[in-house]
């Protein structure tokens, strides 16, 4: 009996120990699965724009007028007429009348001289006269030939070269009246004047400075290594010109008229001279640009038929990275045309409507997988206010 017991009881404790492990499992919960995660890094990106471009050089100057002038008295005498627009600041047309210089002694000058040719001419005619009796003389005594002093014919020579010895001085007599005008040569700008009314001037005497109104000048510096972008190194390139007038900014077009061919010594820039006709509008009624003004240049340069304008960061050694079109990482060798700015302008290498990577990766990988960031969807976003106004 007791053996039974002995045996009996340690198999009741078993079963009963694997009753409650089995009423213990089955009260367990499976664990629970994790969603997977996914590692693909995220990028942005950004489509590629490929265009036609047309290259342009920066530059800057100040604007001069193309032609300036002294005003200097050929005559001596007394200013006794100024015109109203002699003053700084003035416009005057070609031939306009500035100033007068008393002219009373120099017509004079010219009666004189024209009596003094009259006298000469006089003296002429009676030395023809003598000549042409003296040769009838000659051939009435004798059959032989003539000496040229037997028909007066030195005397003549002197009468005629008195006659224009007289006729000299009235051509000086004539232009030294006509300097006691002084007139505009061209179209200008009054820059200064030096005299006044009932002055007295000498020979040589600065009266005022003008400045020519139809064409202005622009020097432009250019680095050597920019004069690749333009044709035929920016001779005859159109030219825009901005700066600002009464505060406002304004553009004006210009063309390139000419190189100065040399490299300055001092900054080691070539300079290019752009031209603006009627600077002032005077005949156009544009908006004028004055002289002496600061204006920044663009000129229009080479014309690049298929452009892609990258910021310069994403290249490197002329790579850039794209997204294809299995969502992987790609690196494309590119041709850079010139920098500008913050971008890179690219020739060659990129496609319309390539995805350029723009967001940085820790370790990038030709052909890696990539992934973009996911937006949500507007029936997905409107469920989402439905809930967030039912949870409030």
């Amino acid at each position: 009996m007791t053996r039974k017991k002995q045996i009996i009881v340690p198999v009741v404790v078993l079963v009963m120990g694997v009753a409650i492990y089995g009423a213990f499992a089955s009260m367990k919960k499976p664990p629970e699965e994790k969603p997977k995660v996914d590692n693909t890094p995220i990028v942005s990106v950004t489509p590629i724009n490929v265009e036609s471009k047309q290259l342009r050089v920066e530059s800057y100057g100040v604007v001069m007028p193309k032609y300036e002038t002294e005003l200097v008295a050929q005559v001596g005498g007394q200013i006794v007429e100024l015109s109203d627009a002699f003053v700084k600041g003035g416009f005057v047309r070609q031939g306009q009348l500035l100033a007068r210089i008393d002219p009373s002694d120099y017509e004079a000058a010219l009666i004189e001289a024209d009596a003094n040719l009259a006298n000469a001419k006089a003296a002429l005619e009676q030395e023809v006269a003598h000549g042409k009796v003296a040769e009838r003389e000659w051939k009435r005594i004798t059959d032989t030939m003539p000496t040229e002093l037997s028909l007066r014919k030195p005397q003549l020579a002197k009468e005629l070269a008195s006659v224009k010895a007289a006729q000299a001085s009235v051509l000086r007599a004539k232009r030294n009246l006509e300097r006691t005008e002084i007139k505009a040569p061209y179209d200008a700008m009054i820059a200064s004047r030096e005299i006044g009314l009932g002055a007295y001037v000498s020979t040589g005497r600065n009266l005022g400075k003008l400045l020519g109104t139809d064409i202005a000048e622009v020097r432009l510096p250019v680095a050597d290594n920019q004069l690749e972008f333009l044709i035929e190194g920016g001779e005859n390139a159109q030219v825009v010109l901005s700066g600002t007038y009464a505060g406002k900014k304004h553009e004006w077009t210009a063309g390139i008229a000419r190189s100065e061919g040399v490299i300055d010594a001092n900054s080691r820039m070539s300079y290019l001279v752009a031209e603006i006709k009627d600077p002032y509008g005077l005949n156009h009624n544009e908006q004028p640009i004055r002289f002496g003004a600061y204006v920044n240049a663009d000129i229009i340069g080479l014309n690049v038929e298929s452009a892609a304008a990258v910021p310069r960061y994403l290249v490197v050694d002329n790579k850039v990275a794209i997204l294809d079109e299995e969502m992987k990482l790609r690196y494309v060798e590119v041709e850079i045309v010139r920098q500008e700015g913050a971008q890179v302008i690219i020739s060659h290498g990129l496609q319309q409507g390539d995805q350029l990577i723009t967001s940085a990766l820790d370790y990038p990988v030709d052909g890696m997988q990539l992934s973009l960031p996911k937006v949500l969807s507007e029936p997905e976003e409107a469920g989402d206010t439905q809930i967030a106004s039912i949870k409030e």
